[in-house]
């Protein structure tokens, strides 16, 4: 590999459009020679073909690319089974959580800047024998040995600036204090120690991965009207409204609970840097409608940079080389400044 510290991307799962995104951004010049991808080499070879992308494939550390085209430096980890676009192959389980698993060691022991995740197939990962498997966040966490991360996804805007135009552009940045649950399983999840722990991450990171020197989060209700004054739920009384008032007595300027459905208006949004929303669908819907596709995934608390697309893995798409490489290239191009203010100390 190149004396410059990369940036790794995970391909995702074999079978949706994680490697042809990788490969479309390769092709067109877009990654940067700082990129490497973590996946197998002839698959992403055969990939290429398939869609008749120009790309070459050299495996790092292995010899060095054509002094002209395009190419793609890969970090080999090999399938399990061979892989049909479209058709998720169990199989291939462990191949995914190798090369998560691979990404992790390199960027822990410092010899990558950070991880960029293309989208994976929960089921597939499940049904390939790791059932406690609900996805890449709660994984991180655990490979990486904390107690707590937190989501945080960002339009494209909002991830360069401090303080965006919300009225103007309708950026967002939103996390969730409950992640990848069944609806009937949130309001249990949602904890006084719980809440504390997200929003302290939150508002470190926005400060130490952002560079915003005093946050202002925004927080949701869980229930309709955030309670209605307990005629509609008593989560906001006996939990997030103390939660709150805690974490502004420990000097953070934390607002709300406020009612989600009238939260995520200009008038309040610009007033805030971030939302802290109950669960996954509460915050995500609202940020997809505004910029679906033109945002990026990030993983607050954990020891390394970790950046991902905000969609799935298309597995209709996959193969036909129609499906935008947009959201890939903004978590590219974020991890990319992510990396580099982690190597500045804050003063």
């Amino acid at each position: 590999m190149s004396a410059v510290t990369p940036l790794l991307i995970t391909t995702g799962e074999p079978a949706g459009i994680g490697p042809e995104l990788v490969l479309m951004l390769a092709a067109e010049g877009r990654l940067g020679a700082d990129v490497v991808a973590v996946g197998d080499p002839t698959m992403l070879a055969e990939r290429a073909a398939r869609l008749g992308l120009e790309v070459e494939i050299v495996v790092a550390g292995r010899g060095e690319p054509a002094a002209h085209g395009a190419h793609l430096a890969v970090m080999p980890v090999v399938l399990r089974a061979p892989s049909t676009p479209g058709v998720c192959d169990p199989a291939n389980a462990a191949y995914v959580i190798e090369t998560l698993a691979l990404g992790v060691r390199e960027c822990l022991a410092g010899r990558a800047g950070g991880i960029v995740t293309a989208p994976i197939s929960k089921a597939a990962i499940v049904e390939g024998g790791y059932p406690g498997f609900t996805g890449h966040t709660e994984w991180l966490r655990d490979a990486c040995g904390v107690d707590e991360v937190v989501m945080l996804l960002a339009t494209e805007c909002a991830l360069h600036a401090q303080a965006p135009d919300w009225r103007a552009s309708r950026d967002l940045r939103v996390a969730l204090a409950s992640t990848h649950l069944p609806l009937r399983e949130v309001a249990d999840a949602i904890t006084f120690e719980g809440l504390t722990r997200v929003a302290h991450i939150l508002a470190r990171d926005l400060t130490r991965q952002f560079g915003i020197a005093c946050p202002r989060i925004a927080v949701c209700g869980l229930n309709p009207h955030a309670g209605e004054g307990g005629h509609l739920g008593r989560e906001e009384i006996d939990t997030i409204i103390p939660a709150i008032e805690h974490l502004r007595g420990e000097g953070l300027d934390v607002r709300g609970p406020y009612p989600a459905d009238t939260l995520f208006t200009p008038r309040h949004l610009a007033e805030v840097d971030a939302v802290l929303a109950m669960y996954h669908d509460q915050g995500l819907s609202v940020l997809k409608y505004a910029g679906f596709g033109q945002a990026a995934n990030i993983t607050l608390g954990l020891p390394l940079v970790r950046t991902s697309v905000d969609h799935g893995t298309a597995l209709d798409l996959a193969g036909k080389g129609v499906a935008s490489a947009e959201s890939l290239a903004v978590a590219v191009s974020l991890a990319r400044r992510l990396s580099a203010r982690a190597k500045v100390p804050l003063s």
